[in-house]
Parts: structure tokens; sequence; C-alpha cells
């Protein structure tokens, strides 16, 4: 059975020092910092590669840091790795269940791996297929429930000793947009309850649902803060937003103008990130229709997630001498 939890200090569930994997000569996570608080939802956004899945798996305990340290519900990721998995849920980005296995038997199956007391099985099986909107199936074999059911029975099965943190890796990856929002719906209730959550994704609308963002690239975070923080102070500079045709000409016209510090495209219009939008707007304009460019709306708009991570991910390949 698991040992008492040890209480985290001011109500933080997880602390990040000078956190370091190497993998040889590479460096997958470098130097990172952090503080997670007592029933947070915390997020990990970044693209595949970029440290998030490693760093989880060092703080649930599965693999050793190369350098710094990181404590979970007060207990040290390194030299207590046991104690940091008894005091946590862990779901991975790969489903992990057993597909021949019916939905109560991966949930005895679990209960048991998690040391489950026997006197509360029956009460925790039923809380945590309540939890996972399952009741009524327990005796359907996984392997013929949808990607959200899955999803959703692979995080009760997480939660079955109740946890006080739960980390979950990519928990959405190949989930569709419904199922994508139960899921987080379940993770906002575990929220409300207490629990931390911490969790990885590549998701740009899916990260606006956690309390705080870590934008994570190439092993090393570029930006901290809520999902407001980051989309108001994050930027050097305003967004103009560009409709017009011909967008692979239009971004190459407009990147090599000095008043404009980035272009991208952006689903069937353009991007720009300037000094001072209104001051530019005629320029841009001008430029494009220089190039026989038919030109539609042009306006200042607010930035995205996904806005601040490109500009925040290009200026870091600028310092690096990768651009």
């Amino acid at each position: 059975m698991p040992e008492p939890q040890r209480s985290a200090n001011n109500q933080t569930a997880v602390e990040i020092e000078n956190l370091v994997k190497r993998f040889g000569d590479f460096v997958a996570v470098d130097k990172l910092n952090l503080a997670v608080r007592t029933g947070e939802v915390f997020g990990f956004l970044g693209p595949n590669g970029a440290g998030k899945s490693t760093t989880i798996r060092m703080l649930c305990g599965l693999l050793t840091p190369s350098a710094g340290r990181a404590t979970v519900a007060g207990f040290d990721v390194g030299r207590e790795p046991e104690r940091v998995r008894q005091n946590i849920g862990y779901m991975s980005q790969k489903f992990s269940l057993y597909g021949d296995l019916t939905v109560m038997e991966n949930l005895r199956l679990f209960a048991g791996l998690y040391s489950v007391p026997r006197a509360v099985l029956a009460e925790r099986m039923a809380w945590a297929l309540e939890k996972s909107n399952l009741k009524g199936h327990e005796n359907r074999l996984t392997r013929t429930l949808s990607g959200g059911w899955k999803q959703r029975l692979a995080l009760g099965c997480a939660v079955l000793h109740r946890p006080p943190i739960v980390f979950l890796d990519e928990p959405t990856s190949g989930v569709d947009p419904v199922a994508r929002r139960q899921f987080w719906d379940l993770i906002h209730q575990m929220a409300s309850e207490g629990v931390t959550v911490f969790v990885t994704t590549h998701y740009m609308e899916e990260a606006e649902y956690c309390n705080r963002l870590a934008l994570i690239f190439r092993g090393k975070m570029v930006a901290l803060g809520t999902p407001s923080e980051l989309k108001q102070n994050s930027m050097d500079g305003e967004l103009l937003l560009v409709e017009c045709e011909d967008l692979g000409t239009a971004v190459d016209a407009l990147r090599v103008q000095p008043a404009v510090l980035d272009a991208a495209v952006f689903g069937n219009a353009l991007h720009l990130v300037v000094a001072d939008a209104a001051a530019v707007m005629l320029q841009v304009r001008e430029t494009l229709t220089s190039k026989n460019i038919t030109v539609g709306k042009i306006e200042k708009i607010r930035p995205t997630l996904e806005d601040v991570f490109v500009s925040l991910t290009t200026t870091q390949r600028i310092a690096e001498g990768k651009i």
C-alpha cells in the first residue's frame, strides 16, 4: 500500500530547478525551471521532439535527470522515484491498456498495480467508471471502444488510487474534437477537486484550457504564463491580418520589407508581425499591389497562441544562429 503523502511546501505540487536530460551529446531538456501549484492545470506546449515527454518521464520517476533537481509531491525524482510513483497518476501518449480485457478487467488490473486496498476497491472502481463516463460499458472489450472512450478509460485507470498529481502526456492525440473537449471537462473537474494536472500538448486550441502554460522549444522554455498573458506580452510588435491572393508570393515579398518583423501564412491569409500596425498598413498594400497581387482586408488583430509560439521560436532560432 502506498506510503502517506509528503506535503509539498507552500502549496507547490511540482518544483523544477535547472533540470537537464542528456542522451549522449543530445540535450533533450536544457536547464528547465518552473513551479506548479496545487490544483493547477499546467500545460506544456510545444512541437514533437521539444522535450515535453522527456520532462514528464523524469517527473514521474521513469528517467533519471542528468543534472538539476525536481520534486513531485515533496519527493525528489532522482533520489525517491518509487515514492514519486506512489503519489502520481500517469497516462502516456500511447494507449497503454489491454485490448483483450474488458473495461472492468482493466480497472481491476490497474487497481492491483496501484495497490488500491481491497476494502475500498469496489468504491474506487465505481468512482473511476463514473469519472470516465463508462457506466453501462463495464463488460465491453477495450479494443471495441472508440478512441475517446479509450482515453477516458485510461484516465480512470490512472487515477484509481486517488493521486494528488496526475501527468497526462499528449492525452488527446488522435481523438476527435468532441471527445477532446469531453476529456478536458474531466480534467477540469479533477482540478476543481484539488488534483494537480500536468499535461503536455501540441494542440494550440487545447492549450487555452490550461491555467498556465510553459512554451517549450528544443528543450528550452521560451515563455511561461497564462494563455492571456502570453498573448498580450510575449510578442515583440503588433499583428496584422492580410487577406490577399497568391499567399506564397505575398509572404516572400513582405518578409524582405524592413517594417515587417515576421510574416507567415495562416489558413487563407497572412499574419505579419510589425512594430506599428497603423503605420505600415498602406506600405503593405502598396508592396503587394506592386507585385500584381490582389489585396482584400488588412487589419490589426489580437495574436493567438500559435502566433505567439511562432514568434518566440523564430526569435530563438535567430538567437541560436539557425536562421
